[in-house]
């Protein structure tokens, strides 16, 4: 499933009240945590994330400390006691193995020694997958048999929604709209690849003018700096956004065609300059890019809650509105 599909899946567990064990794989970073933690904000739920890999057993279960004459198990006070959340075993199949047969007692029994899992929180897990070749251990039958497995793979479109909505540099993301294959490519090999996670830290790192070679790796730190030197190719997107743009041109070149309506839409901060940008695109581009523009800004005035002032501007100009309900569709995603 998708990113997008796995925060729709566990938002109706949630909302369910369904307290399954439940086992998240997917390749390393695409962002398997921070889905669960949306998921936790989301719900104005409690949120408790433990590295199982980064602890002993004995971290897990607790010290032996002695009381009247017998020895008494004190858990550790990162486990919950109280309210309602999501407890979170991240990197299970890191942990070696009596680490996870530790685990599997919380999560199997919803104890270990003396601690009782509080009856609100949800037990959920992550972990990567053999073929990512990280290093994991093989995850017990009867821990495995207990879990709903759930496997995420890297989706573009999930990406998109999410760095329109949290602010992802608008170079990185009109880069990945030309270049999708390199949201997600594992390099075992080097220190350095692009993932969701990387390119999430190379926006930040872009930002401010720095390299982004040290997270997502030479070679494609080298294709996305040739990109960047297309966006002096760019039409006046400014003068556009102001409905100044009757006498720019659509570009020819398809790179600097996806950056000219990334950038249009990331810097479509109203609805008036929105709309402008919509009667240029609709004036001087093919319909598959009004399209494109149009998905992302339905999804992006949605996030900020602008929709139905939008919605409002449309109506009030008839060919934009023909064209929307062309692609009625778009407004159901």
């Amino acid at each position: 499933m998708t990113p997008q599909q796995l925060r729709k899946y566990l938002d109706r567990l949630v909302e369910s009240r369904l307290f399954l064990s439940t086992m998240i794989w997917g390749a390393p970073g695409i962002g398997k945590s921070s889905i669960v933690q949306q998921v936790a904000e989301g719900h104005r739920l409690q949120f408790v994330d433990v590295r199982l890999s980064q602890l002993a057993p004995t971290d897990l279960r607790g010290l032996p400390v002695p009381e009247n004459g017998r020895s008494r198990w004190y858990p550790p006070e990162f486990l919950p006691t109280e309210g309602v959340g999501i407890l979170f075993l991240d990197e299970l199949n890191m942990a070696p193995p009596a680490m996870q047969g530790i685990a599997q007692q919380l999560i199997l029994d919803r104890r270990v020694g003396s601690y009782e899992v509080p009856s609100g929180w949800f037990i959920w897990a992550a972990g990567n997958r053999k073929e990512d070749r990280a290093s994991v251990f093989e995850m017990p039958a009867p821990l495995a048999n207990r879990f709903l497995h759930l496997e995420v793979e890297p989706d573009f479109d999930s990406f998109k929604a999410y760095s329109l909505a949290t602010g992802v540099h608008e170079q990185v993301l009109a880069f990945l709209s030309f270049r999708p294959s390199l949201l997600h490519k594992h390099d075992p090999q080097q220190s350095a690849w692009p993932s969701p996670r990387s390119w999430t830290m190379a926006s930040r790192l872009h930002a401010v003018g720095l390299d982004v070679a040290p997270v997502i790796g030479t070679g494609t730190a080298a294709e996305f700096s040739a990109f960047n030197a297309l966006y002096r190719a760019l039409p006046d997107l400014p003068a556009i956004l102001e409905g100044k743009g009757e006498r720019i041109a659509f570009p020819k070149e398809p790179s600097v065609r996806y950056a000219a309506v990334v950038g249009l839409t990331v810097r479509a901060d109203d609805t008036a300059r929105a709309l402008n940008a919509f009667r240029w695109l609709a004036d001087k581009a093919q319909n598959e890019w009004v399209q494109l523009y149009a998905q992302d800004l339905f999804r992006l005035m949605r996030e900020r809650g602008q929709m139905g002032a939008l919605a409002l501007m449309i109506q009030s100009d008839a060919r934009i509105q023909a064209f929307v309900q062309d692609y009625q569709d778009l407004l159901g995603q």
